[in-house]
């Protein structure tokens, strides 16, 4: 299956095996609305059945990444609905975040400027983040007078920063600078804003070079080990691990090794 580029609610650009995505109104810092909520999540639910992408970049746009759900076409309309609206709005939004972490597909955060609320989900629902000096991030649900159990967070959050600090954020919606985020492990490293896509897109490029049946195994053990004993974790391992063994790829690795060549991995 071949993935579409010509979304509506966001901007999708493939080439090389990257598909780089981002929310498309930098004038008002990149608010998620409803259509671009159940696009995304749809986007990210094909995802999982395509060939074409390897790696996806979620980028910034016009110096910030996203400012949350907004406030005009999202929130006012919230406090109009009754229990059965707002509970599949809900559900909505969480399914996202299902379809992201499902997507079999390395998911690289590119984040600038503004990154709160719903836009600090992407980017925690991401494998990895880069960030510019200038990011802050907050999960700030409880500023709008709501739970700080947003779309996974209480469950997301924690296992990436550690408990203590995920509380504090949670509970305060305080914006986590740049410097604290990568010091708690949120991002994995700081580049300067002029090097924010190139450095995403470099590290995209190298996804996608290595064994992409391994990375979407490895993505779903990731996923699913959340739950599991360490025993059942041990087993789950050793049966993925051996279907990789099946893999053309595992096989190039060994001729490549045993020549002293770099292997080129095919993805099968």
């Amino acid at each position: 299956m071949d993935m579409r580029s010509d979304t509506t609610h966001f901007l999708c650009a493939i080439s090389d095996g990257i598909a780089t995505v981002s929310l498309n109104r930098p004038d008002r810092k990149n608010p998620l609305t409803f259509d671009s909520y159940a696009e995304l999540r749809d986007w990210f639910r094909d995802l999982a059945y395509s060939d074409d992408i390897k790696a996806v970049v979620f980028a910034s746009n016009g110096g910030n990444f996203s400012s949350g759900g907004d406030v005009h076409d999202i929130i006012g309309p919230l406090t109009r609905m009754n229990m059965k609206e707002l509970l599949a709005f809900t559900r909505m939004t969480g399914d996202l975040v299902k379809a992201m972490v499902n997507c079999g597909k390395p998911v690289i955060a590119a984040i600038d400027g503004i990154c709160v609320g719903a836009g600090a989900i992407i980017a925690m629902a991401s494998d990895l983040r880069l960030a510019t000096p200038e990011a802050k991030t907050a999960f700030l649900f409880t500023r709008v007078g709501l739970a700080g159990c947003d779309m996974g967070a209480c469950a997301i959050l924690p296992r990436i920063i550690g408990q203590g600090r995920a509380a504090e954020l949670l509970y305060s919606g305080r914006s986590m600078s740049a410097e604290e985020g990568e010091r708690w492990g949120f991002f994995n490293r700081l580049v300067p804003a002029a090097e924010l896509d190139a450095a995403a897109r470099e590290l995209a490029a190298r996804l996608v070079e290595g064994p992409n049946f391994g990375h979407m195994m490895t993505k779903t053990m990731l996923v699913q080990e959340w739950s599991m004993s360490i025993e059942q974790a041990i087993e789950a391992e050793a049966q993925a691990q051996a279907i990789c063994m099946q893999t053309g790829d595992f096989e190039r690795a060994y001729r490549a090794f045993v020549a002293r060549e770099k292997p080129v991995f095919e993805g099968d």
